[in-house]
């Protein structure tokens, strides 16, 4: 017992001294791996990207101000207006409320005058007016929101703020999986400049949607949007189930599906092996999720059946109110 004992104070200087030994290698390969530097802050940066955090543009009125949406660096003293589509920039002005946007429409980033500088990675998209009292803009047939006539005001007003989509801007991605055109009424394809009323709260809350699909395993690498933007002209007076009052209309809603396979239809969502619209209510309540998260986003959306023209659907818009309806 005794040469035992004596032998124990020996094994706990091993043990100690092999542990220095390994954390000393340790930090020794940790020193060896590179740290990454501090990747300093952009000249021109978009202050808010949404909830989703996947925004890339923001819509400001011709000639207001960049605040609070976009923080340019202190150190940038001059900048140009660079035109998605355009060789021809346009001078940025600075006042004492900060940076304003560009006076003409379109879908702009802001280059610092350094030279070397590079232009800001998001846009400003700047809007043309629309006073409604013609029903075509640009040789671009629009019609007329019935609230005009009605008195309607709040979420029902008339717009007066279209979105100019070129043939060359079409293809800008105000988010990090939707683009421009996938929100384009469909018809009048071969004029141009279109025009489109587009509420980027909607394009948010489609990408938390989005991310609701991934936190459940589903690979949702992109929602196919059929109908985004309706002028009224094209939704009608309320006929053939569209709503005359239309929140389409309005920029503010979307019919989606999600087609990861490609296949041009609804996804197989829960599995039982066939397309049908339980799986349109998988995607259903991934948008309940997402507004019991985000209240500021909440809206209605409305399951639908497939039919002759179409697979199942889900429609979803951010009208400030909950409603909810079912096409089965």
């Amino acid at each position: 017992m005794n040469s035992s004992r004596s032998r124990l104070p020996l094994s706990r200087s091993v043990i100690l001294f092999l542990v220095a030994a390994l954390l000393l290698v340790a930090q020794y390969a940790m020193a060896a791996e590179p740290v990454p530097a501090a990747t300093p802050s952009t000249p021109v940066e978009l202050v808010s990207r949404g909830h989703s955090g996947a925004l890339r543009a923001v819509v400001v009125p011709p000639g207001e101000t960049l605040q609070p949406h976009f923080a340019v660096r202190e150190d940038v003293k001059e900048a140009r207006w660079l035109a998605l589509g355009s060789d021809t920039p346009a001078p940025a002005s600075i006042t004492d409320e900060g940076w304003r946007a560009p006076a003409q429409p379109g879908v702009w980033r802001l280059a610092p005058a350094t030279q070397g500088a590079e232009a800001s990675p998001h846009a400003v998209i700047t809007p043309v007016h629309f006073d409604g009292s013609k029903t075509q803009l640009n040789g671009y047939r629009i019609g007329r929101w019935p609230a005009r006539g009605a008195g309607r005001t709040g979420r029902y007003a008339p717009p007066e703020l279209l979105i100019e989509v070129t043939r060359e801007n079409q293809d800008f991605a105000v988010s990090e999986h939707f683009r421009l055109r996938n929100f384009l009424t469909k018809d009048q394809a071969d004029v141009w400049p279109k025009y489109l009323v587009l509420d980027l709260r909607l394009v948010d809350k489609l990408e938390l949607v989005l991310q609701e699909l991934r936190t459940q395993g589903y690979p949702a690498k992109g929602l196919h949007v059929m109908s985004g933007f309706r002028t009224p002209q094209y939704n009608g007076p309320g006929e053939n189930g569209r709503a005359k009052f239309s929140r389409h209309t309005y920029g503010d809603a979307a019919d989606v599906w999600l087609d990861d396979n490609g296949d041009g239809q609804m996804d197989d969502l829960d599995g039982n092996g066939r397309v049908d619209v339980k799986d349109a209510e998988v995607l259903a309540r991934a948008v309940d999720r997402v507004e019991q998260r985000v209240p500021a986003l909440i809206g209605g959306y409305g399951v639908y059946r497939a039919n002759r023209v179409h697979g199942p659907f889900v429609h979803i818009d951010v009208r400030g109110t909950p409603a909810r309806w079912s096409k089965r």
